[in-house]
């Protein structure tokens, strides 16, 4: 799945120290949409049907349990075909 969003500049979720803050060419990605992570994009490169349909559990310091906090990311549920974003789900400790 190749991203089909307009990704110039926007920031790649999980970029750290000698990581690539933005999209790489070539690299699938879904764009994540509401609550701490909103306007990030996750890269899903090699991610099979199945992996991409469960969504993600991703860690934020900035969701409302701080630190070691993680948002929950589900597929769009409005989307048709192949989903290109996840939706805020809520947080857990």
């Amino acid at each position: 799945m190749e991203s089909r969003m307009g990704s110039q500049g926007r920031r790649v979720y999980g970029s750290g120290c000698g990581e690539p803050a933005e999209p790489v060419p070539g690299h699938a990605y879904v764009e994540l949409v509401g609550g701490p992570l909103d306007g990030q994009l996750l890269d899903v490169t090699g991610g099979s049907e199945a992996e991409l349909a469960g969504g993600a559990l991703l860690a934020t310091d900035t969701g409302p349990w701080g630190p070691g906090g993680r948002s929950d990311y589900i597929p769009d549920p409005s989307a048709e075909g192949p989903c290109s974003r996840y939706v805020w789900n809520g947080d857990t400790p």
